[in-house]
């Protein structure tokens, strides 16, 4: 049987806040396979981004166990964190978060600079990566250059240039419009039949009806996880 690619026991996580104790998750139990489609979601302080910033190896829980890729990361250092994310997991953010005086190719290639990746070895898997998102084209222009659906293309190519089995997606459709949206959705359940893992925390439930497997969260608590037959964004976007 294969390892799974994430295995979450017990996992809780509390903060002090003045006099105050938070538990942001309460004794959370999570299996993903690898290939796997998910949506994370729930209203503001269910504990979903506490638990996303636990399996992207961005925070470590207070209790339980986490196992990434069969290896236990819930209680690596920072260093060791930062080395595991570089390899495993690849970020897209609702507001991009890329350079501005920095071109499409430069974003991308930036997480293979911090690999230590020679720059001719960058610019070929930058442009691989570009052209896997329609956007090989564009590969010169800076952010400002770019329409947002563009921006959040770069976005998902810079998560692809390391080649990271993971792709984490933090409302990634937030600040586009609808049709864009479907682009985006897209391109990431393209990544899923490629054999991705994509991991979507969103709010909107007609974004998770992309994803073949909901999970819900209310206040530290998983209380939903219902496996679906996922819409097709490709249709969404030729309609």
């Amino acid at each position: 049987m294969a390892t799974p690619l994430v295995e979450m026991r017990g996992i809780e996580r509390t903060y002090v806040m003045g006099d105050n104790l938070v538990h942001a998750l309460r004794g959370v139990d999570l299996t993903i396979e690898q290939g796997s489609s998910i949506a994370i979601m729930g209203t503001s302080g269910s504990g979903k981004s506490t638990m996303m910033n636990i399996m992207g190896c961005l925070d470590v829980p207070t209790k339980g166990t986490y196992a990434l890729n069969g290896r236990d990361v819930s209680r690596l250092s920072r260093a060791q964190l930062a080395e595991v994310r570089g390899r495993m997991i690849g970020f897209v953010f609702q507001s991009f978060n890329l350079l501005s005086r920095t071109s499409a190719l430069e974003n991308v290639e930036m997480p293979l600079m911090y690999q230590g990746i020679h720059a001719a070895d960058r610019h070929k898997r930058a442009m691989a990566a570009l052209e896997r998102v329609g956007l090989e084209s564009r590969s010169d222009h800076h952010p400002n250059q770019l329409s947002g659906g563009q921006q959040q293309r770069v976005a998902i190519a810079r998560a692809l240039v390391t080649e990271a089995p993971i792709i984490m997606a933090d409302e990634p459709t937030g600040n586009l419009d609808t049709k864009t949206s479907y682009e985006v959705m897209a391109i990431l359940q393209g990544l899923v039949a490629q054999g991705k893992t994509v991991i979507l925390v969103t709010h909107e439930q007609d974004i998770a009806a992309y994803a073949r497997r909901v999970i819900t969260l209310r206040d530290g608590k998983i209380i939903d996880d219902k496996t679906q037959e996922p819409l097709d964004a490709s249709k969404a976007v030729a309609a």
